[in-house]
Formats: structure tokens, sequence, C-alpha cells
């Protein structure tokens, strides 16, 4: 797969069928037109693409009130690799795309990235203001498929809707709705050791999300071991502002340290609780070691 941090020169590509989107947790809809961007790119046997923005449009109009992402950039090309597409376009989302034209864009995906087919959502826009849409597209010369939303008990699967079932803890919704269940990777970092003081060692993951729409205690998976996980600001210990994601791995003393890995949420235990005392804090982190293994004996 081709990574590519700009758009290209003129003529500096075979032609493709693409994509473009935010593609934030790459749920259900997301896959829909992954899937038939796959589809079409074998049909007329050229290369499929993606182009994706960074940051997040949202970021950069409202920086403090943007959404919270649920898929980091590297997670994303994690899932593309995985997928198989030949290229992905990584665009700067700053204010002179912002304020291009939607005519002059679309003479960047056919001038640029030769650009035969592409496939949006229903409600695509694009260009200065999002003045330009689908019609405008299929007058531009470039094939356009519309591939229609996915819906769940009659609502539309959306980033929206998985970062609140997230924050309420419903796991199971938040799985339904993006057909796997919800990950954060990232790498084993080394942490002031507080866990191993108290008993209970962790790995400390070093995330590339700055606000995770999730909080609290967890039964997970670490790669494909079970444990138990904090992710939060540890009110009882330290009580730091950035929050911090810690994984006890249950009957597992291996060294970690440096290795990218994968936490997939599987169970919500209970809220973070500022205690009392340490002594209180070890009692709790014992049951909720009990529970999440009641929860994992059980789980498929």
């Amino acid at each position: 797969m081709q990574i590519y941090r700009h758009i290209p020169k003129s003529g500096s590509h075979f032609p493709c069928v693409l994509t473009i989107g935010n593609y934030d947790g790459i749920h259900l809809g997301h896959q829909e037109l992954i899937n038939g961007l796959l589809i079409k790119s074998k049909e007329l046997k050229i290369e499929s693409a993606i182009m994706i923005f960074e940051p997040h449009p949202k970021e950069f109009f409202t920086s403090k009130d943007a959404p919270s992402r649920l898929t980091s950039l590297r997670e994303k090309i994690e899932f593309f690799i995985e997928k198989k597409i030949d290229r992905v376009y990584i665009v700067k989302f700053n204010k002179s795309f912002a304020n291009m034209s939607g005519a002059n864009f679309v003479l960047k995906l056919k001038n640029q990235l030769s650009t035969k087919t592409i496939l949006v959502g229903e409600d695509f826009r694009y260009g200065i203001n999002r003045d330009s849409g689908i019609k405008d597209l299929e007058k531009s010369g470039i094939e356009t498929l519309i591939v229609k939303e996915i819906t769940i008990d009659d609502k539309r699967v959306s980033s929206t809707q998985i970062r609140e079932a997230l924050s309420l803890g419903e796991l199971g919704l938040a799985k339904d709705l993006l057909g796997r269940h919800y990950s954060i990777s990232g790498k084993v970092i080394y942490g002031d050791q507080r866990g191993r003081e108290i008993g209970f060692p962790t790995a400390n993951i070093h995330m590339f999300h700055n606000r995770p729409p999730i909080k609290g205690v967890f039964a997970v998976k670490l790669n494909d071991k079970f444990g138990v996980a904090n992710l939060g600001t540890r009110p009882t210990i330290t009580g730091i502002s950035k929050l911090l994601l810690e994984v006890h791995v249950l009957d597992f003393s291996r060294d970690l340290y440096g290795q990218h890995v994968h936490i997939t949420f599987l169970k919500k235990i209970r809220d973070e609780v500022k205690f009392k005392s340490i002594e209180e804090l070890k009692i709790q982190i014992k049951k909720d070691i009990a529970n999440a293994k009641t929860f994992l004996k059980n789980y498929d």
C-alpha cells in the first residue's frame, strides 16, 4: 500500500477508484464503502484509493468542541492495510484546503489522482462551506456511485452514535455499530511502577487518542491475553489530568515494554472512583479482577 501525505502533481498516477471521508471508527457504514471500493476496483482492474483528512475537519474549525476520536490515524492505516487498499491519501486539512472550491477539488481528483470512479455516502458534501454535493460530482465526468447508509433498529450507523454508546459503557451496542469490538492500540511504555508497588503490575499504553470516548474499568484483551484495564486519571494515586490506559494482564508475567499492542474492550466493570486509601483501592482491584474472570470464563 502506498501512503501519500499530499495530493500529488498532475500525471503522476495510474487510474483509480476513490472514496473520501474521515473514516473515524471505520464502522459498518464505512466498511460498506470500502467493500464497494474493492469490488469496483477489481471490476475495472484499476487501483483502489481512499482519501482521509488530518486533522479532522471539526478539529480544524472548532478545536475545543470537536468530538473525541474513535480511531487514531495509525489504526486507520492498519485497517486499510488489512483490507489491501492500494493507495491512501492523508490530506492536511488547513485553511487553504478548507477554502478550496468544489470545482477545483474535483479537478484535482481528475487530473492529479486520475480518479475514474468515486464512491460516496448519500450525504457527501465538499468544497468551501460544503457548497457542492453529489449532483455536482455526477456532472463532473467522474463516474459517481452512491452507497446507501446502514441502519440498525431504524437508526443510521454513525460515529456520533458510537461515541455515545461508548461514553455510556454500552459496549455491546458499540460492537453492533462497528461490526467488531472497540479497541485502542498503542506502545507499551515505562510507567511509575505504582501498579507493581501495590501488587498489580500493569502495562502502560501510550495512546494516540488525546480524548478517547471511553472511561472506566473494563475486562479486555491485550492482543491475545485477557486482562483488566483502567482508562482514566488515577484519582486515588496521583490524580493526573491526561487519561492513562493501564492493563493488568491476567496470569502473565512477561516483559511487554516497547511492543505495539491492541487493547480490545469486552465489558465495562465499573466507573473510575477515588478511594479514601490505597488499601481500599487494592480491595476493589481484587473485586474487579474477580468480576473480569467471571465474565471471561464464559466469553466466547
